[in-house]
């Protein structure tokens, strides 16, 4: 169900779900059940579940308040992508490269995602910013 208590959007292949901060855990248990169906093996969930965490919370944190979840599959590959409408974000380097200092105990997310994930993409610009994961299935 989206936040409005209407069922997830489905389009084709394409399975989307809206969400703001209190949504996260519904939003958790969606793409765990969505990637199980997509057929993402039990012992690789744990992984994917703490990427999207990490970059779901970012996007109504630090993006917008509502946010936008998209999974599809590609070939042998779970396809994530949050957007969010933020326009203000204007990295200078590619996010999530470098990691955080030893002492820091936030800006991580990205980083986490990077090292979960088979590959991410982040994009952002006048539209907003999407950060799109890939998973191996």
């Amino acid at each position: 169900m989206n936040d409005d208590g209407a069922p997830a959007h489905v389009t084709g292949r394409i399975r989307e779900r809206t969400f703001s901060l209190a949504d996260l855990p519904d939003v958790r248990e969606f793409a765990a059940a969505e990637a199980r169906r997509r057929g993402m093996a039990e012992g690789a969930l744990d992984d994917f579940l703490v990427a999207l965490n990490e970059v779901a919370t970012n996007a109504v944190t630090h993006g917008s308040t509502k946010a936008r979840l998209r999974m599809r599959v590609d070939g042998g590959q779970l396809v994530v992508t949050v957007h969010d409408d933020g326009r203000d974000w204007r990295p200078d380097t590619e996010p999530g490269v470098t990691p955080p200092p030893h002492n820091a105990t936030s800006g991580m997310g990205l980083w986490v995602a990077r090292l979960l994930a088979a590959d991410i993409r982040v994009t952002t610009g006048q539209d907003g910013t999407n950060v799109t994961m890939r998973f191996l299935l």
